[in-house]
């Protein structure tokens, strides 16, 4: 089966893919935004781990939006059926 461009599975996939795209752009100024930020921590003096903050909290909205693009799936047929027959 051939997929034309305004076919409902086309624009899904092409959002898809239009939201990987994006999620490894973010995860590339993830990484070059904290290591500026470690460098200046490691120019003034190596003191407290300030950057350990931009860097857990950036970091574990970077993993829930990978576990939403890469791991979360659309609802099935099946699982509705399932759902229905289940509470029935």
């Amino acid at each position: 089966m051939t997929h034309t461009s305004t076919s409902p599975d086309y624009e899904r996939a092409r959002t898809r893919a239009q939201k990987k795209r994006k999620w490894r752009s973010d995860l590339m100024a993830y990484a070059i935004i904290n290591a500026f930020l470690i460098g200046v921590w490691a120019i003034t003096g190596l003191g407290y781990f300030w950057p350990g903050w931009v860097l857990g909290v950036w970091g574990l909205f970077m993993i829930l939006s990978a576990w939403d693009l890469y791991f979360r799936h659309d609802v099935t047929a099946e699982e509705i059926e399932r759902e229905l027959h289940k509470h029935a």
